[in-house]
């Protein structure tokens, strides 16, 4: 294992089982990124996870050069009764099987962190190919202090996105009406964006726009 690792357990006991699936999952992601830099993983158990939700919520932090990758996963509880074919019903049961919600919730970081990655490399690449074929949106709905938004696409579907999903820190420069560039995955509540960029066109137009006000 090249990269730096560090792996954070919060309100529940260290496992060596789970540190060892993490290592295996990271050493796969060296695979996809020969330049990974660096991986912190924090696993946690929220104080009320008896009343709703996953028991385990992970968040994996990668170091890159220029750049850090965020990825946090707290599953549904609906999602996990299927993943483990229980009725949700019988939550109770579930909570006693650990090991087992434990490995699909860290199996489930690990492939959107994978996705994340690949996406990243390929910019690096330059794989102009690549990007010309992300669909475009508008951002639809804003929401700063909660760190996420929405955009619409090109077929009316709002979409979720994150804050540490906007490329280049652009989070900031966002207001409802920027149009963007997104890689679209599926999330646990539905359709979200693993990745955001302004789109290069945007300064154009609005440089066209302020002509067209300062012509009228």
């Amino acid at each position: 294992m090249k990269s730096q690792m560090q792996i954070t357990f919060r309100n529940m006991k260290p496992s060596t089982e789970a540190e060892e699936w993490i290592r295996e999952e990271v050493a796969k992601l060296e695979t996809l990124y020969g330049r990974l830099m660096g991986c912190q993983v924090a696993l946690e158990i929220p104080h009320r996870h008896h009343k709703r939700g996953s028991p385990y919520h992970i968040r994996i932090d990668l170091t890159v050069p220029g750049a850090e990758i965020v990825v946090k996963r707290e599953p549904s509880l609906n999602a996990r009764a299927r993943r483990l074919r229980e009725p949700v019903s019988r939550k109770q049961t579930e909570v006693h099987v650990p090991h087992k919600v434990l490995r699909q919730a860290i199996n489930d970081a690990f492939k959107a962190a994978g996705r994340r990655l690949q996406d990243y490399a390929r910019r690096q690449r330059g794989d102009v190919k690549g990007q010309a074929r992300l669909p475009e949106g508008r951002v639809s709905k804003m929401l700063p202090d909660e760190g996420y938004g929405f955009l619409t696409s090109g077929d009316g579907r709002e979409i979720y996105f994150h804050k540490n999903s906007v490329l280049g820190r652009g989070f900031s420069k966002l207001k409802v009406g920027t149009i963007v560039r997104f890689a679209e995955e599926e999330g646990e509540k539905g359709p979200q964006a693993s990745s955001v960029r302004i789109d290069p066109k945007q300064g154009t137009q609005q440089s066209a726009n302020a002509t067209a006000v300062s012509a009228y």
